[in-house]
């Protein structure tokens, strides 16, 4: 009988481990977890914006700061967290001693190094590395150039695009052509047109145009309706102009302040004489480039080796400072570059991006902490959670991603004054046309003659008179 139930027992727990067989490996999974992880875990970072800093109370923040809080919960374990001591990422000395996280892994002084440590065969024999909790690279940073085109002679044609300029241009000669013949078919713009010269010559239609773009008001004064309609649409024109164009010529002369590096490639480095660069010394990117067998990784090798002592740094901070304070470029770890740019303006990434690498938690060799790690790790990725802690500490402080690819006002961000432009010396046109058929109709009830002859005779004196004729008008008594 006793036989019989303890079957009964086993084929009962076989049918739940069947039927919710996923939950219960999830649950057993963490129970183990919790039992590999009983004690107080000392756990190494280092100084690394914005990975691991000190707060304004002294105690540490950053993202692996909130990554090792989150870990902790999950896993149920506690811990403290130490600077490593030296200051170093981990690597090996001439007597093969390891220095840095990796040294103090392999000490047993520290369980755990939660840090922007980078995944390498070379660490990985030594130590064991959960999953990568984040992706990078090795980048270039800079810092903006100065000032390109401060000295190019007609830099104030600049704000406006050639197209827009000989638009502008076209739109002058126009206007001033229909404020001429706005002038010439306007009656109440002459006095008498037999005997008196109209105030409006071509001459002064051309400089009333440009007194209103300098804005300035010139003399003759348009008097009639028609002409102060194309008057008024001119200097709605000129004035848009202007304040467009004193705004894009502001913004370019900022842009000059500040113009990105002509440097986009890792061979751009070798092709140029301005900027020295280098990486930090004995650190995982200087080993990718010691060991890559690509032409041009070798030759950025070669620099650096034979002006390790000028070149290379020994912090990520240290290599900042010489990028802000000098003609200075620095190859390291795209993610942590990406967060120096988003925070200071003055700087600037190159768009290339080799070497892809990750970060990942380090442990000794024979650790049973890096199983459960990995699997809280891909959680707080299918969360989304590391996604999360990555916006928050690689928000863009910097108020503006700078003037870089400024380009002049185009014709067709400006179109619609122009469409106005057209309708307001359309509208003058038509309005003079209508002036003239009016006192050519009065002309016509007082002399008792045709509508016709009397608009044709008007045409004739204002624009089919000769010299001859006028000398005829003077002869005659």
């Amino acid at each position: 009988m006793a036989k019989f139930l303890m079957l009964l027992l086993a084929v009962s727990g076989l049918s739940l481990g069947h039927t919710d067989g996923e939950e219960n490996n999830g649950f057993l999974f963490k129970e183990r977890a919790k039992r590999q992880i009983e004690k107080t875990l000392t756990v190494a970072t280092i100084l690394e914006q914005p990975f691991a800093m000190l707060g304004d109370s002294g105690a540490l923040e950053g993202y692996c700061v909130d990554l090792l809080s989150e870990l902790a919960e999950s896993l149920h374990f506690n811990y403290t967290l130490e600077i490593v001591k030296d200051g170093r990422y981990g690597s090996k000395d001439q007597n093969g001693v390891w220095n840095g996280l990796i040294g103090e892994i392999i000490r047993k002084e520290a369980d755990l190094a939660v840090a922007p440590l980078t995944i390498t065969a070379v660490r990985e024999n030594t130590v064991s590395f959960t999953k990568p909790f984040i992706q990078t690279g090795i980048g270039i940073l800079m810092k903006r150039d100065g000032a390109a085109d401060s000295s190019y002679l007609f830099a104030f044609l600049k704000p406006f695009s050639k197209e827009l300029w000989i638009g502008i241009l076209i739109s002058y000669v126009i206007t001033t052509i229909c404020l001429f013949l706005v002038g010439r078919l306007s009656p109440w713009e002459w006095n008498d047109p037999s005997s008196e010269q109209n105030q409006y010559t071509f001459l002064n239609s051309l400089w009333f145009g440009v007194g209103a773009l300098t804005l300035q008001g010139v003399e003759p004064q348009p008097k009639s309706l028609s002409a102060r309609i194309i008057a008024v649409i001119w200097w709605v024109f000129s004035i848009t102009l202007l304040a467009t164009y004193s705004a894009s010529f502001a913004s370019y002369l900022n842009s000059n302040k500040e113009q990105t590096p002509n440097i986009q490639t890792f061979a751009d480095l070798l092709k140029q004489s301005k900027y020295e660069f280098g990486t930090m010394n004995n650190g995982s990117t200087f080993n990718f480039f010691k060991n890559s067998k690509n032409p041009t990784f070798q030759m950025i090798y070669e620099y650096m080796d034979k002006r390790k002592d000028r070149v290379l740094v020994n912090t990520f901070a240290e290599g900042l400072r010489r990028v802000r304070e000098s003609n200075y470029a620095l190859l390291a770890e795209s993610i942590s570059q990406d967060f120096v740019v988003a925070k200071h303006c003055d700087l600037v990434r190159a768009p290339e991006v080799v070497a892809g690498r990750g970060y990942g938690i380090a442990a000794s060799l024979d650790s049973p902490l890096i199983r459960p790690l990995t699997v809280a790790i891909l959680e707080q990725f299918e969360s989304g959670n590391l996604e999360y802690l990555r916006q928050k500490w690689w928000d863009k402080t910097c108020s503006t991603q700078g003037p870089v690819g400024w380009v002049p006002v185009q014709a067709g961000t400006l179109g619609g004054i122009f469409i106005i432009l057209g309708i307001g010396l359309a509208l003058g046109l038509i309005v003079s046309f209508i002036e003239l058929v009016c006192k050519a109709k009065i002309n016509a009830y007082q002399q008792k003659k045709p509508c016709c002859s009397a608009f044709t005779e008007e045409i004739g004196q204002r624009f089919g008179r000769t010299e001859n004729q006028e000398c005829v008008e003077k002869v005659q008594p």
